[in-house]
């Protein structure tokens, strides 16, 4: 072969190279343009973890998973399942049981009863799914991955401070507790008496469940006012039974401070209008984002939690503090 023929040869394969190189260049993922990070392989494994709450007609419940699927996007690779007990614990134990069937990575749940949930949460954990336990407990279950919730037991006795407040000389008030057998309605009434009854002065003149909803505080609370109409204050495990509570002191012609639990937007604009005195922040969108971090954290890497109680501490919104509330942003200014 001449000399000419050889170089024509090496340029046309050097060509060759050089527009490969290009058309692999022009596959490859770009940078996102905000500097972020890439987006992942598509063949980059996703994690599906199940998210079970007592009812998705509670407003507490669709605030946190609407928190725990904003995480879930910032993580990235993650896929969330709603499961919505519907306010029934035979519906939240099949829910729970179709968790292991489908062989979900993780579980996050909000058991509506601490004993009726117990079992099957267990039930999961033999079954090797991760679990972690958010604003509710279950008692008795071994091998729990993490609880993440609010003291309850502390933000009850921040009730109890502000009827100490309001009332020094003592008062007759009505208690409104949560779901029976529910952690939540327990600890808060156990957090309100640890405060108010070793003054001796706070007679709790009625005091019966509406169940965390808000037609269980309307009736519950229309009961109790037509046979205590001379009552001060009015004490409630969660904001929808204060919100009734509100409802029927109105048609009752009362005007008592009203305290209820959860902060919600509604109740903040009642706080604002001065129709409630205030309402306990547990800051549900923390406790939704740090469930979510400590699963996956266990999933990806096998990191467990520092602790495996992880509480975080409630306060009460009033007034005098009402900027601190976390979801201020949701109610019109």
């Amino acid at each position: 072969m001449r000399k000419g023929s050889v170089k024509r040869s090496i340029s046309f394969a050097s060509s060759l190279l050089l527009i490969l190189a290009l058309v692999l260049a022009g596959c490859a993922p770009a940078a996102p343009a905000d500097g972020g990070q890439a987006a992942p392989a598509p063949d980059a494994k996703v994690y599906r973890i199940a998210f079970s709450v007592p009812a998705m007609s509670f407003p507490f419940f669709v605030h946190m998973e609407r928190q725990v699927r904003d995480e879930a996007a910032k993580i990235g690779n993650i896929e969330i399942i709603t499961l919505d007990g519907q306010d029934n614990t035979t519906k939240q134990v099949a829910d729970l049981e179709g968790v292991i069937a489908l062989g979900y990575d993780g579980l996050i749940v909000s058991p509506r009863t601490s004993e009726g949930l117990a079992p099957v949460i267990q039930q999961v954990i033999d079954a090797g799914i991760p679990v972690v336990t958010i604003d509710r407990r279950a008692e008795g279950v071994n091998g729990l991955l993490a609880h993440v919730g609010a003291d309850n037991v502390l933000g009850g006795e921040e009730q109890g401070k502000a009827i100490l407040s309001l009332f020094p000389d003592g008062a007759r008030i009505i208690e409104l507790l949560g779901t029976p057998g529910a952690s939540p309605a327990i600890d808060r009434s156990a957090g309100l008496h640890n405060i108010i009854d070793p003054v001796g002065n706070i007679e709790v003149v009625c005091q019966q469940t509406g169940n965390f909803n808000r037609d269980g505080g309307l009736t519950v609370t229309e009961n109790c006012l037509s046979a205590n109409p001379d009552v001060q204050a009015i004490v409630a495990a969660n904001d929808d039974m204060a919100l009734g509570a509100v409802e029927a002191a109105k048609a009752a012609g009362v005007d008592v401070p009203i305290i209820g639990f959860d902060a919600l937007p509604e109740a903040l604009l009642a706080i604002r209008d001065g129709a409630l005195y205030g309402s306990v922040e547990q800051f549900p969108g923390g406790q939704s984002r740090t469930a979510l971090q400590t699963i996956v954290n266990f999933i990806v890497s096998g990191a467990t939690p520092a602790s495996d109680v992880v509480l975080l501490t409630p306060k009460l919104i009033t007034l005098d503090n009402f900027n601190e509330a976390e979801r201020l942003g949701e109610i019109p200014q």
